[in-house]
């Protein structure tokens, strides 16, 4: 009952209240200064996003793109293999997590074997998820370095048998929504909180043009690391590429081309292919560490995780999650919706994207500036990692101190969030 009352005052509840606003900030600026504990991030990579089974990542097994990642990041800061304590992979696809993936992986980038590395799997949050296990180790004192990182090959593994699950989950209302497909999750959030088809493809269209400007204005070139990969056309052709660009970003889009699209999961339904998340192959890996160990190594801070929050929400509305864990995250850093510069909010659904804006008054200026999962694609277990490779570049372009949230619905009724400082340059 205390669950649902709290979850009840969210959905009631109005935005931040103004009167707070400096205060907070100002509170922020002292508490959070530089300590040596401090989890920092050092630098970030990610490979260029792939269409699944049709774009050029789509041959490209997930071991080879996390390898690309991996080995780039130790090689631009110059730290051996040697040094790390922990990596931890994002995974969900792959059988076990993709524990053996990521082991190969591990020495195709010539790691030594000596430095451990596990999987974690949950779900959407896989690569966020990630960091926060390797940020604990470090909090512990288990560690001083870890790579946290996230990998998907949706092109060679897809959704599909949810495993051995009792026959009893169908007696149980919240069991048996778990099974619900997300579509169709999507559907329950536009009706229930009343996002519509136009809100839904006019987010769509804004984050196609944000991605593309982006693209176009070379914004992505920092963050991506060229994967030179085989590729096989449909004559069965094989050929080598390099794939340095997004390849889910459609420049062309129009609200009136989105208009058209047919209803994908309800024929009644307002969730298209074009207000939806991209099925995606990609990797991103992220170098963090105990402030005290970085700054010894003579290693760049990037930036400085201040909170990070998982919370459970209904699992048939399960795209919610960031209306609840952003705030959760907010608390904890001492800040207000107000406080943050940037928003990355992985774009599921542009339902539940949107719900989740409006309900905690963030501009929409300040959300996903360069575009979303709707234009880029959704790699499940990449996108946390990568999500936080763009918020903290596009930070770090706006020279100045800042601060900015990543945050995703999960699966099953979760949303996870992550509060974020660039210390300035």
């Amino acid at each position: 009952m205390h669950r649902l009352k709290i979850i009840s005052g969210h959905l009631g509840a109005s935005g931040p209240s103004g009167s707070r606003r400096d205060l907070r900030r100002a509170e922020c600026g002292s508490a959070a200064g530089r300590s040596p504990e401090d989890v920092v991030v050092v630098h970030g990579l990610r490979t260029a996003i792939g269409k699944a089974k049709r774009g050029a990542l789509k041959d490209t097994t997930p071991d080879e793109l996390l390898s690309a990642v991996m080995t780039a990041v130790l090689k631009d800061v110059g730290l051996p293999p040697n040094k790390l304590g922990d990596i931890c992979v994002g995974n969900v696809l792959q059988p076990g997590a993709g524990a053996l993936m990521a082991r190969v992986a591990h020495f195709l980038s010539g790691f030594p074997e000596t430095v451990p590395v596990y999987t974690v799997n949950r779900q959407c949050s896989s690569g966020l998820q990630a960091l926060f296990n390797i940020a604990g180790a470090i909090r512990s004192r288990s560690i001083d370095l870890g790579l946290a990182c996230g990998v998907e090959s949706m092109s060679l593994r897809s959704i599909g048998n949810p495993g051995d699950l009792s026959s009893r989950l169908m007696d149980n209302d919240k069991a048996r929504d778990c099974i619900i497909p997300m579509g169709i999750t999507s559907e329950n959030v536009a009706e229930r909180f009343g996002v519509s088809r136009e809100k839904q493809d006019a987010f769509a269209l804004s984050s196609q043009q944000k991605a593309a400007r982006a693209q176009s204005s070379g914004l992505f070139q920092q963050e991506i690391v060229p994967i030179t990969t085989k590729l096989v056309d449909n004559d069965g052709k094989e050929r080598q590429v390099t794939v340095a660009k997004d390849d889910g970003i459609r420049a062309g889009t129009t609200l009136a081309g989105l208009s058209k699209l047919q209803p994908a999961f309800r024929p009644d339904g307002s969730t298209t292919a074009g207000n939806s998340s991209q099925v995606s192959d990609g990797a991103a890996a992220v170098l963090i560490g105990r402030r005290s160990a970085v700054e010894a190594l003579g290693l760049p801070v990037l930036g400085v995780l201040r909170a990070s929050a998982v919370v459970g929400v209904p699992p048939d509305i399960m795209g919610i999650g960031p209306a609840f864990a952003i705030p959760a995250a907010l608390e904890q850093a001492g800040l207000t919706v107000a406080d943050i510069d940037v928003f990355e909010i992985n774009e599921a659904f542009a339902s539940q994207a949107v719900y989740c804006v409006e309900k905690l008054g963030i501009p929409l200026e300040k959300v996903n500036p360069n575009g979303g999962a709707i234009a880029l694609g959704h790699p499940l277990g990449c996108t946390g990692a990568r999500q936080v490779v763009t918020l903290l570049n596009e930070l770090r372009r706006r020279g100045k101190r800042a601060f900015g949230v990543v945050s995703m619905c999960i699966g099953t009724g979760m949303g996870a969030a992550a509060v974020f400082e660039y210390p300035g340059p």
